[in-house]
């Protein structure tokens, strides 16, 4: 939060390709960090946005649908960060924590977008549901694909199964959340969240 007319700026929202639809995502992303999903209205995202309602409405059908598609978007970004900054020929305990850092990279950066995703999103119903499974799906498909490599196989790391990816990503997450809503810094789980992944995947005899 902030007081007076200090305005707070998240990172960039992952870029949409349409100039309007851009701005008023960057708008809800600036809204979250400065005053919360629950408070924030269209008319906030539209002044945000220095546009009309009427733009607003030919891009989203409401606030949560602008909210809903914020938070893919950056899910996608997310996914997209960590799939790059992992070194597939490198040894395995140095890929998960080039994998571990990018998340966390991706966290710091919206962090108000970050704890939003695990707070405020359960309240909204069956889209929130549908936009939960399709993120943690893709997440799942990212970590099983990212362990399915010759470095990994070599060292013994057995193929991740979906309860073991939903295991490390919900833990991770809710770290994650725990720390930014008791004021720490979202580096400081670093060390946890890869000893935590490293003790998930190690290779077993």
């Amino acid at each position: 939060m902030t007081t007076g007319s200090e305005r707070v700026t998240e990172a960039p929202v992952p870029s949409t390709g349409d100039g309007f639809r851009q701005r008023l995502l960057t708008a809800l992303a600036d809204a979250l960090a400065e005053d919360g999903y629950r408070t924030t209205t269209v008319a906030d995202i539209v002044r945000r946005a220095r546009t009309s309602r009427r733009t607003f409405y030919e891009h989203f059908s409401g606030k949560e649908a602008c909210y809903l598609a914020l938070l893919a978007a950056a899910n996608d970004h997310t996914i997209r960060r960590i799939r790059v900054a992992v070194d597939p020929a490198a040894p395995w305990e140095t890929q998960i924590r080039q994998a571990v850092a990018a998340w966390i990279a991706s966290a710091e950066s919206t962090p108000a977008v970050t704890v939003s995703w695990i707070r405020d999103l359960p309240s909204l119903g069956a889209a929130a549901r549908e936009l939960q499974r399709e993120a943690m799906d893709a997440f799942v498909v990212m970590i099983q694909q990212l362990c399915d490599t010759d470095e990994l196989r070599a060292a013994g790391v057995r193929p991740v199964s979906r309860q073991q990816a939903i295991i490390l990503l919900g833990g991770l997450r809710e770290l994650l959340a725990a720390t930014v809503e008791d004021g720490g810094r979202i580096a400081d789980i670093s060390g946890a969240a890869i000893d935590a992944t490293i003790a998930l995947l190690r290779p077993r005899p």
